[in-house]
């Protein structure tokens, strides 16, 4: 087989959703005789390595191996995949993730076109689950006041951004700047396209290469997601301080104000009044989005879904990020 492309899927407990990927990539217009699927799967319990092999007995033709990750983390998963991947590209993909039929080929040719080092598109978000919070966490997911400028999930224009989901790279970088930092748990994509933007790479954002995104289903799943965002990116600022942006402090900054608030109210007045007053105001603010977009898509459950799960991503990740950073000094004192 001449393997052009290898696709690398981190995969732990995702007998739900891994199907939809399968199906996806076996509808790649790229040529699937020049395809390979590697799928590193941390010790799955749910029967997720069960659907993976009843899919590969309906499809021989596809090339689909199923790698271990004895570490269980998705860099090392990565990073396995990676060690067994033959092809001359890498795309990564996800296994909570649908990639539209002409992913594959949108990014080989951004590739051959030289238009970045590491190619990516955009989200599609749908939900996790058939329930109202379920699409509320969908909806809030590419909202703005969820997501700030995070461009990949706003469908942009075509070009240079900071990072983008998953990605799309030649082999050869690895060699260059290295594999996915195991070090860290969760931010690993945005330190590695930090790398390839400090290595005079260009990380690309083609809104042609699209896929479907499903998010997470329960407001208990979204708060330990985005705990996990905010604890990870701390420890990555403190090695690349300067990719801090506007809409990553503004959580930990938010929750830090609330708790000093709440800490100061029963002595101080002034601070009694700033802490209502700040969480009136917040309140009313995602009050006021849950109204516009419930209108605007006549679903009127997002009056109270697109609120709850907004502040469910700030207030999560605020103190994920305010967590490692205390906990980082108690190390360190």
């Amino acid at each position: 087989m001449n393997t052009t492309v290898s696709i690398i899927v981190p995969c732990h407990n995702e007998r739900a959703t891994i199907r939809h990927l399968l199906d996806a990539i076996l509808k790649q217009t790229y040529p699937l005789d020049q395809l390979e699927v590697l799928i590193a799967d941390g010790h799955s319990i749910d029967g997720t390595r069960y659907e993976i092999a009843v899919f590969q007995k309906q499809h021989p033709k596809l090339s689909l191996c199923v790698v271990n990750n004895p570490v269980g983390t998705i860099p090392a998963a990565l990073n396995v995949a990676i060690n067994s991947a033959r092809g001359e590209y890498i795309i990564r993909l996800d296994a909570h993730s649908m990639p539209y039929p002409e992913y594959v080929a949108c990014c080989v040719q951004a590739l051959q076109e030289e238009r970045g080092t590491n190619v990516g598109g955009v989200w599609e978000i749908r939900p996790g689950a058939q329930t109202w919070i379920a699409e509320s966490i969908a909806v809030a997911a590419a909202h703005p006041l969820g997501v700030g400028d995070a461009l990949y999930r706003l469908s942009p224009r075509a070009g240079a951004v900071d990072t983008v989901p998953f990605g799309a790279f030649r082999r050869k970088l690895i060699g260059s700047i290295g594999k996915f930092d195991e070090t860290l748990l969760s931010n690993e994509d945005y330190e590695f396209n930090t790398r390839v933007r400090k290595s005079g790479g260009i990380v690309w954002l083609d809104p042609s290469i699209r896929s479907v995104y499903f998010a997470r289903a329960s407001l208990i799943e979204l708060a330990r997601q985005y705990w996990r965002y905010g604890f990870w990116k701390w420890r990555m600022l403190r090695r690349y301080p300067e990719t801090l942006r506007w809409r990553q402090a503004l959580p930990p900054t938010f929750v830090l104000g609330l708790i000093m608030l709440a800490v100061l109210s029963p002595f101080f007045g002034l601070a009694r009044l700033t802490f209502l007053f700040a969480i009136g105001l917040y309140v009313l603010v995602l009050l006021f989005a849950g109204i516009y977009v419930a209108m605007k898509r006549r679903k009127f459950f997002l009056l109270l879904g697109l609120p709850l799960a907004i502040a469910t991503m700030h207030l999560a990740w605020g103190s994920g990020f305010l967590w490692s950073m205390l906990s980082r000094l108690a190390v360190t004192s």
